[in-house]
């Protein structure tokens, strides 16, 4: 604990430890704070540079993470919304930023990776009991029956709602901090703390299913039962494991379908959203918008029509297929690959597969499975929201790709993994 709260280095790389660490348990909050410690750091770095600790700039590494904040600064060049799109700009500087920080800053990232993650995922399992507390006080003040926490009034949004967040960039956040903490489960062999560690992930596995977001749920089922055993764990391990947890996602399904407000987030929603539209629905369901969307993109297919035009050219053709709901709110695309595609075309689209490709590799290479988790979640929500055009969303990916992809480095044995029986 020492160590982690005063680590054994200069004056300056402790103040670079402090607003990192600062940085990321302040995600899950008000963007200030976000934007307040992230500036901090900057001006700290800027202040004490040198020359001698530069990293190389011009890596395939540093321009994936970049790539989107560049795909971008492109597509303003054609754009017909030049506001918006600067806006847009604006807020992916994030990405530009934060990779740069990590090449001029000296502060050994790779060293304190596992301080940075165990207190980011301490912090999200504190705002997770915070959460319900803040649930449990509301429905002791209307004088509600505690079954109202598994209500439509104390789930999704309205759950994450005291956060002002999305709960889908929230579930993400969330998601980062169970993988992590199941990672240390895994390889910790006091007894006390592996304890410590189950009661946490527990609390953060019930947050999520609180938070009921479909994209993420399905990310945690993917890196639970195949990435997390098959880059940690081999031989009876591997098939203990497998099977513990895949019973466990069953029970979790059989109890979803017990609970009418879970069965119909998870489930019916799921069916609606890649389903056909119809007249006699009030929804509009994704999979149509899809449709629609791609339409557009194909107006303009190598570069698109340029940044920020996206929900201004899907407002026509929505009222056109009577999809109202998503003509009054004024509704994008709600998947990250079509977004691409309307506004940088193919070009884009194949500049953020790329992107995704880097880091799957760099994943695979090194065997990370933090890295991996990050993939695969952000692949997944990818195709549900358009999260790089949310603050939140932006905070996320440049912080924990950047993060992720600058400290990655081997720890396993020649072959990768680690019998636990």
């Amino acid at each position: 604990m020492k160590k982690l709260l005063r680590p054994d280095d200069t004056l300056n790389n402790r103040i670079s430890y402090y607003l990192l660490m600062l940085l990321l348990l302040s995600l899950p909050f008000n963007l200030f704070y976000s934007h307040l410690f992230l500036i901090g750091l900057a001006l700290h770095t800027v202040i004490q540079i040198r020359k001698t600790a530069i990293k190389p700039l011009l890596t395939t590494a540093n321009i994936a993470l970049a790539a989107v904040f560049f795909v971008t600064l492109f597509s303003i060049i054609y754009t017909t919304n030049k506001p918006q799109a600067f806006t847009e700009l604006g807020r992916q500087v994030t990405i530009l930023l934060i990779p740069l920080i990590f090449c001029f800053n000296p502060l050994d990232v790779k060293k304190y990776r596992h301080n940075f993650l165990l207190v980011f995922s301490l912090g999200c399992t504190i705002t997770i009991i915070y959460l319900f507390l803040k649930a449990l006080l509301t429905i002791k003040y209307y004088h509600l029956p505690i079954t109202a926490l598994a209500s439509p009034l104390f789930t999704n949004h309205n759950f994450s709602e005291p956060l002002e967040i999305h709960a889908t960039f929230f579930s993400m956040q969330i998601a980062i901090a169970l993988i992590y903490l199941l990672y240390v489960f895994i390889k910790e062999e006091a007894k006390t703390y592996k304890l410590f560690l189950l009661i946490c992930s527990g609390i953060l596995a019930v947050g999520i299913l609180q938070l009921s977001s479909k994209s993420i749920f399905i990310a945690l089922l993917l890196i639970i039962n195949i990435a997390l055993p098959w880059f940690m764990l081999k031989g009876r391990s591997r098939i203990w494991f497998t099977t513990i947890s895949a019973s466990l996602f069953i029970a979790v399904m059989a109890g979803i379908y017990t609970r009418d407000v879970f069965k119909e987030r998870y489930i019916t929603e799921l069916k609606k959203d890649l389903s056909q539209s119809t007249d006699a629905e009030l929804t509009d369901p994704r999979l149509a918008r899809w449709g629609v969307a791609i339409s557009v993109g194909a107006q303009s297919p190598v570069i698109g029509h340029g940044a920020g035009t996206e929900i201004g050219l899907l407002k026509d053709p929505f009222f056109d297929h009577q999809f109202y709901r998503s003509y009054l709110a004024g509704l994008n695309a709600h998947n990250q690959f079509i977004s691409f595609f309307i506004k940088s075309g193919i070009v884009g689209l194949l500049v953020y597969l790329f992107v995704l490709a880097v880091g799957i590799r760099k994943a695979l290479a090194k065997r990370d499975l933090l890295l991996m988790a990050f993939m695969v979640i952000i692949t997944a929500v990818s195709f549900s929201e358009n999260f790089l055009d949310v603050d939140k969303g932006i905070f996320f990916y440049g912080v924990f790709f950047s993060l992720l992809m600058f400290s990655v480095r081997p720890e396993t044995t020649e072959t990768g993994t680690k019998n636990i029986v």
